[in-house]
């Protein structure tokens, strides 16, 4: 078992920058690919970012350029640097994890999830 929990969402105007936290506990973090999910009011669970064991990234053409994502193995902790945020940012964060080292852009294919972190980003 894995568990995550988020921190760090907030209000942020339009430009702002926010960096989003996910711990684990648990299963061991080195060997779980990391992933960043978000979900927009009315919409379905749409993928960000995603981080391999070794460090490869994979990002949302929507975030491209933007976003950083990040982990730390020795904190077990996972991080989403957003920068040049956009009103169409506004969503619930979600962290995830694989059993698997390699990351994955497809929700269905992440085993644990946080519980979400709401970021708001004004216009």
């Amino acid at each position: 078992q894995m568990a995550l929990v988020e921190s760090g969402g907030g209000l942020v105007q339009a430009g702002g920058s926010l960096r989003l936290s996910c711990a684990s506990s648990g299963r061991t973090f080195m060997s779980s690919a990391m992933g960043w999910f978000r979900q927009a009011p009315g919409k379905g669970r749409e993928f960000v970012a995603t981080i391999s064991w070794s460090g490869s990234t994979s990002y949302a053409d929507s975030v491209k350029g933007r976003f950083t994502i990040s982990r730390d193995n020795a904190k077990n902790t996972v991080y989403l640097q957003m920068n040049s945020l956009k009103p169409e940012d506004t969503a619930v964060y979600y962290c995830a994890a694989r059993k698997l080292l390699l990351y994955s852009v497809y929700e269905n294919e992440y085993d644990y999830w946080g519980q979400g972190t709401q970021v708001t980003v004004s216009s």
